[in-house]
């Protein structure tokens, strides 16, 4: 009996490694989807699949960012890039649809479980890159912010 109990406990510390082993590589789905957060430097242009939205566009996610000076707190900002949003056949009220199933649907899931909250989730959809806090009046760009509200995004005056 002792000795079922030893490899009992044998195999209990294997498993035990193996999960912290696993634990310890997994990276949270958030980080696998939308990467590290771009500090400086020219940011990539976009592959990939591009993500579903309403127009049915072809939209790709850019990088996110965390700030902890929004105005109403901790702000998580979202940045698209879909070329024919420059397009005659677009504008504001698509923008605004397109910008909320994505708030809905693609980064309201991303959002951490545990952890600060935020308190304002902005996104961001442009026809090229523009580098965080950069101006180009030439880019076109569409800005909604939300709060978070019964677990869905809650369009706020911006």
């Amino acid at each position: 009996m002792l000795r079922g109990a030893g490899q009992a406990r044998t195999a209990l510390r294997g498993t035990i490694a193996v999960v912290l082993a696993v634990t310890a590589l997994a990276r949270p789905a958030f980080a696998e989807e939308a990467g590290p957060v771009q500090e400086t430097g020219p940011l990539p242009v976009p592959s990939g699949p591009p993500l579903p939205v309403p127009s049915g566009i072809a939209l790709h996610w850019l990088e996110t960012r965390m700030d902890t000076a929004g105005p109403r707190g901790l702000t998580l900002r979202f940045r698209f890039v879909a070329p024919e949003v420059a397009g005659a056949g677009y504008g504001p009220d698509k923008a605004s649809a397109d910008l909320q199933a994505l708030c809905d649907g693609w980064a309201l899931p991303r959002i951490a479980e545990t952890g600060p909250q935020p308190a304002e989730l902005v996104l961001d959809l442009s026809d090229r890159v523009v580098p965080f806090g950069a101006s180009d009046e030439t880019a076109v760009q569409f800005f909604e912010a939300y709060s978070i509200a019964d677990g869905a995004c809650q369009w706020e005056l911006f």
